[in-house]
């Protein structure tokens, strides 16, 4: 069974989904991909990480870094988790590019190098937005592309987070807006 919590942030409506001990989902409304995974059968019940969940979130909209991290549900393929768990290393007001993932990612393979375009697909493929936080990855030039809640919003969570923004810019076009 699918259970769901409705949280209302500063950003607008957030749904969490979890499988009862983890949290396996967590968008902004109306955000690409991920609303429509959910099962038709799910339940809005009252559960202990959703407690957990939300007082995160509170911590986060309060303008503040969580010191704790929910329980998290990443099912996924090797691949994408090895870049999920680095950009949840990504401290609060601060950046990565996909470049500096694709290298970490690398290192840990023993390889010689790694695809930025790869990573960038890994990040778009994260369901567990904001506290995976995939709004602090940018690209090398500073182009702030690539956030399924919307890049209005990659714009607001980083100012509040108080990230230095004088370095980026959002692109006139292209795929990733």
């Amino acid at each position: 069974m699918t259970y769901i919590y409705h949280y209302n942030s500063p950003l607008g409506g957030i749904t969490v989904s979890s499988n009862g001990s983890e949290i396996t989902g967590l968008w902004f409304d109306g955000q690409k991909y991920f609303g429509d995974t959910l099962p038709e059968r799910c339940e809005e019940k009252a559960l202990h990480v959703f407690e957990d969940a939300k007082r995160w979130l509170d911590i986060y909209f309060s303008g503040k870094a969580p010191d704790f991290t929910p329980p998290l549900s990443m099912e996924t393929t090797l691949f994408r988790k090895a870049v999920w768990e680095i950009m949840i290393t990504i401290p609060y007001g601060q950046t990565m590019t996909y470049g500096e993932i694709a290298d970490k990612i690398a290192e840990q393979k023993g390889l010689e190098n790694m695809s930025a375009q790869a990573v960038g697909g890994a990040v778009g493929h994260n369901s567990i937005s904001l506290i995976i936080p995939c709004h602090r990855v940018v690209g090398a030039s500073g182009s702030l592309t690539g956030y399924a809640g919307g890049i209005e919003k990659k714009v607001q969570l980083l100012k509040m987070e108080k990230a230095d923004m004088s370095a980026f810019f959002v692109p006139k076009k292209g795929t990733a807006l």
